[in-house]
């Protein structure tokens, strides 16, 4: 201690007496000087690899710590200062959070893991004891850059307000929409009423100078109505390069041959059931499965598409052949559902929607001399046509479409397999597709005409014969074809009754000859389905295995369960057309003698209805015993 005065003592007395004064009295109370001391805490650590020493302030002497983040809810380790600890001879340590000593023990070891740190700023104290008893403490301030407003609280806060303007902006937007619509619907309503008022007077001016019957023809004739066609195809072509072609070569004959181009196409779509739209100086637009709906649009569509661009093919050859110049052709294809506004005149018949759209952008986007489809329509034609994948383009408000070139027919359905021309398998196919639309139309026509007191032979009639058909003759191991003309047959086989109860089966032939034609049925088809058509007239007597199957098509309730009930139909309706008297017991007396020389034909009907129709024999039986 006095070597300590010596060294730091003022020569003067008085300076060496206060010194000394001091010194005496920090010797009898240490924790006064050293509670000023700057270093106790050595360094705080978080994160495991951030390090902080604190810094002095200079304001207050306080030192602190700035974390770069809030950090606050993790955990922090305090580290005394080993200088310290030696200098002092230090041996045990306590630490606490906000002068709460009371939650903190004395332990041996100089860190501290501090936990559950909460807050935008805490106070964190240090306490170390010497040997000698003497204590000593530091007190540092550890706060993140943004205080408050970065803690979970204020994150909350936040969030609730991000929230609440969402929620003010989607209704504010929800009302300007609204006041929008309104605007528009009150414009357009105004603007109907003022078309309305007009319409009327123009039918007034047409009343007072044209005769009634005239006046409601021209009405009917004008009348507009737009229609929606859930699956259309819808072909764009366009000629290319036809203008430039034209200056340099002869333009009277380009402007023929351009002429027969279009008569071609012409020609093509309408062998096809295809619908010309209409044509806008070097583009030909036209569209299948309207205003007669089908399944067979997007196959046929791409069959008429395939056959211009084989005719193009032929056209160039011709051209080159004479060193002439010739246009480039280019088509798009796409299937969907369009609008259209469609009149009795058919030149005035318009489609719009975005399958038009799409078609456009297909042939815009296309390469000369290739049929651009889209997904959609590949999708109904892949199982017909060799694709190539190209790519996808991205379309408003639909967002990718994928692309496809066609490259050809199958090879299997190909004449030669080469992928040029259709073969009779593909005819064949096609057939069975069309098949689905024949149906329905036919099934419409039966709906609509057959008399009501047909009991038997109505539509479920019909209906069980077109599928027992096609389950007899799948057993009997037919071909596609077969199977088409027996399904066919079944179709129109009671079609006569719409004109005749007696000989229905002639006029069943006469209908179907008038109909089938429109599906494209050919002359040596139609032919043999009326030889089937006219087989099933009894009593049946079946030449060949097709007519076997349709026989026993036609009389399979013989070796049904509902039978009985069937047979009463039967009864009932051959009673209300005087074909037979209303005596029950006479009735089930012929249909006993008719099962019994009965047989079937086919040994699919022979294994599945045999065993049943002698079971139906024995209940009629009863019945007869029951009543005699």
């Amino acid at each position: 201690m006095k070597m300590f005065l010596r060294k730091i003592s003022p020569k003067k007395g008085f300076h060496r007496f206060l010194m000394a004064a001091i010194l005496l009295f920090a010797i009898g109370h240490p924790f006064a000087l050293v509670a000023q001391h700057s270093s106790l805490i050595g360094t705080v650590t978080f994160d495991d690899t951030t390090v902080i020493v604190p810094e002095k302030q200079k304001d207050n002497g306080t030192r602190s710590i700035t974390l770069n983040n809030n950090v606050l809810n993790q955990a922090l380790f305090v580290q005394i200062d080993s200088a310290y600890i030696k200098e002092y001879n230090l041996y045990r340590y306590r630490f606490y959070l906000d002068d709460k000593p009371e939650s903190a023990v004395w332990t041996l070891y100089p860190i501290k893991e501090l936990h559950n740190i909460k807050g935008p700023e805490v106070s964190l104290t240090a306490e170390a004891q010497s040997r000698d008893g003497n204590l000593y403490s530091e007190v540092i301030k550890i706060s993140a850059p943004y205080g408050i407003f970065n803690t979970w609280t204020a994150w909350i806060l936040y969030s609730l307000l991000f929230i609440g303007a969402a929620l003010l902006l989607y209704f504010w937007t929800d009302l300007r929409v609204s006041r929008e619509k309104y605007i528009l619907e009150t414009e357009i309503s105004n603007r109907t009423k003022e078309l309305s008022e007009q319409k009327t007077k123009y039918e007034e001016l047409l009343t007072n100078y044209l005769p009634k019957e005239d006046f409601e023809k021209l009405k009917e004739t004008t009348k507009d109505k737009t229609l929606r066609y859930k699956m259309v195809t819808v072909l764009f072509s366009n000629i290319l390069g036809f203008t430039k072609i034209a200056d340099q070569e002869d333009a009277d004959r380009l402007i023929d041959d351009l002429d027969r181009f279009f008569f071609e196409f012409d020609e093509v779509v309408q062998r096809f059931h295809i619908e010309k739209i209409k044509t806008i100086g070097d583009s030909y637009i036209c569209a299948g499965g309207i205003p007669q709906k089908n399944r067979t649009n997007p196959i046929e569509v791409v069959l008429a598409a395939f056959e211009m661009q084989q005719y193009m093919m032929m056209l160039k050859d011709q051209y080159e052949a004479k060193n002439q110049k010739i246009w480039d052709l280019r088509m798009g294809i796409h299937t969907g559902p369009v609008f259209s506004n469609s009149t009795n005149n058919k030149k005035r018949l318009e489609i719009w929607g975005d399958t038009v759209n799409i078609a456009s952008r297909m042939e815009a986007s296309g390469e000369i001399g290739k049929v651009n489809i889209t997904g959609m329509t590949y999708e109904l034609v892949k199982d017909y046509f060799l694709c190539k994948y190209r790519g996808k383009m991205p379309v408003k408000y639909k967002g990718e479409i994928d692309m496809y070139f066609i490259e050809g027919f199958r090879p299997a359905l190909s004449v030669d397999g080469i992928g040029i021309k259709p073969n009779k398998t593909f005819n064949i196919r096609l057939g069975l597709v069309r098949f689905d639309d024949l149906e329905e139309h036919v099934m419409n026509i039966l709906e609509e005409k057959l008399p009501r007191n047909l009991y038997y032979h109505n539509l479920k009639h019909t209906i069980d014969v077109t599928v027992q058909v096609e389950l007899i003759g799948r057993g009997e191991q037919i071909s596609d074809e077969e199977l088409l003309l027996l399904k066919t047959a079944a179709l129109f086989h009671d079609t006569g009754f719409i004109r005749t109860y007696k000989d229905h089966e002639e006029a069943g032939v006469v209908i179907s000859k008038e109909i089938l034609p429109q599906f494209d049925y050919t002359g040596e088809q139609i032919e043999k389905i009326s030889e089937l058509i006219m087989v099933t007239k009894l009593p049946p007597r079946p030449k060949n295995l097709l007519e076997q199957i349709i026989c026993d098509a036609d009389l399979d309730y013989l070796g049904r369960v509902d039978f009985i009930p069937v047979s009463g139909n039967l009864f009932r309706e051959l009673t209300e057309h005087k074909i037979i008297e209303g005596d029950i017991n006479k009735w089930n007396q012929i249909q006993i003698s008719f099962i019994e020389k009965h047989q079937y034909f086919t040994e699919t009907a022979k294994k599945f209805r045999d065993v049943n129709k002698n079971i139906q024999l024995e209940a009629i039986r009863r019945l007869v015993e029951e009543n005699s």
